[in-house]
C-alpha cells in the first residue's frame, strides 16, 4: 500500500508532531510506503495535485480540520483514490458527521485497515468553489472571517467572535430559485449544508447526510435567547434541537441572489463577497474511506 498523508500544521492550534511521530512508527512497522504533504497556505491545491500525480497513492489521509478535508477532497475530484479524515482541527465537524473516531491515531489506523469505500457528496459553488461540510453567508461567515485573522485558534477564540457578532447582526435580503419554486425574504444566516451540524456540535437540521445526493439550504431567521439556549443544550443532547424555527430547503441545485453583496465562507475558508450563488450537489464525487461498513445517514 502507498499512503499520502496531508497535514495542516496550524489547524486548531494543535501541534501535529506527536501524531506524526506515532503515525510514522505505524507506517514503518507495517512497511507501508508513504509521503507527507504539509500545507503552507499558498498554492496548496496545485502543489497537492502535483504530489498526487507523481506519487500515485492507494489511499489519502487528511489530517486537520474541515478546511483540510475540503482541500484534499477537491484535489481528488475526478480521481478514484479514496480519502479518509483524521480529526486534528478546531471543531472537526465533518469527522463527527461521518462517525470518525475522535482519537487521531485511532482514526489513522482505521484508514489503513478499512476497505469500506463510500460515495461522498460535495457541493459546487459558482462553478469554481466547493463545500464538503457547511458553508454560509451571514453571522457565521463573519465569525469565521474574524477567527481566521486571529493568531489564536480553538473554541475559546471562536466563542469570542461569536459573542461579538451576535450583538451586531443584520438581516440579509435574498431570493432563492430551487426545485422549480422561488423563495424570498430576510434571514440572519443562510447555510449550505452537506451535513447536519456545525463543527461546534450545534445541529442545523435533524435530517441530511453527505451521502444522500442532496443538500439543504438552512435559513436561520430568529436568534432569540430561547433559541440560543436550545442550541447550546443540543450539543449535549440533540433532543433539545429545534429546527422547526429554521426554514429548510432540500435540493440538488439552487440559485441565490442577494440585494447586497454578502461574505461567503466554505468549510472555514473565507471566499469573499458575492451577490449571487449557484450551488449544486456533485453526487458521490469523492471516494471516502469509512471506518465502518454502514455509516449513519441521518
Amino acid at each position: 500500500m502507498k499512503l499520502l498523508l496531508v497535514v495542516n500544521p496550524i489547524s486548531g492550534g494543535i501541534d501535529k508532531e506527536p501524531f506524526l511521530i506515532e503515525a510514522k512508527a505505524i507506517l514503518e512497522e507495517f512497511r507501508i510506503e508513504y509521503k507527507i504533504f504539509k500545507t503552507k497556505g499558498t498554492n496548496d491545491e496545485e502543489e497537492l495535485k502535483k504530489v498526487l500525480s507523481s506519487f500515485i497513492p492507494d489511499k489519502v489521509a487528511s489530517a486537520g480540520g474541515d478546511g483540510t478535508a475540503l482541500l484534499t477532497a477537491v484535489a481528488l475530484l475526478g480521481e478514484e483514490i479514496p480519502m479518509g479524515i483524521i480529526p486534528l482541527g478546531s471543531a472537526n465537524g465533518m469527522a463527527k458527521e461521518l462517525n470518525i473516531d475522535s482519537s487521531p491515531i485511532k482514526a489513522f489506523s482505521d484508514i489503513l485497515r478499512s476497505e469500506f469505500i463510500k460515495d461522498l457528496d460535495i457541493i459546487q459553488i459558482n462553478d469554481m468553489h466547493y463545500c464538503l461540510h457547511i458553508g454560509d453567508v451571514g453571522i457565521n461567515a463573519h465569525i469565521v472571517d474574524q477567527y481566521s485573522k486571529d493568531k489564536n485558534r480553538g473554541m475559546i477564540t471562536y466563542a469570542k467572535y461569536f459573542a461579538k457578532e451576535i450583538l451586531s447582526h443584520n438581516f440579509i435580503e435574498y431570493n432563492i430559485d430551487a426545485n422549480g419554486k422561488s423563495y424570498s425574504g430576510k434571514t440572519l444566516d443562510m447555510n449550505f449544508c452537506n451535513a447536519r451540524k456545525y463543527g461546534t456540535g450545534v445541529p442545523l437540521t435533524k435530517s441530511g447526510s453527505p451521502l444522500d445526493g442532496i443538500f439543504e439550504i438552512v435559513l436561520i431567521n430568529d436568534i432569540s435567547t430561547a433559541n440560543l439556549l436550545r442550541a447550546g443544550l443540543s450539543i449535549v443532547n440533540e433532543n433539545f434541537s429545534d429546527d422547526t424555527s429554521n426554514e429548510i430547503i432540500k435540493c440538488e441545485e439552487a440559485i441565490i441572489r442577494f440585494t447586497e453583496k454578502q461574505l461567503l465562507q466554505l468549510d472555514g475558508e473565507v471566499i469573499g463577497e458575492v451577490d449571487t450563488i449557484h450551488a449544486k450537489i456533485l453526487k458521490g464525487a469523492i471516494k471516502f474511506i469509512s471506518p465502518q461498513e454502514e455509516n449513519k445517514e441521518s
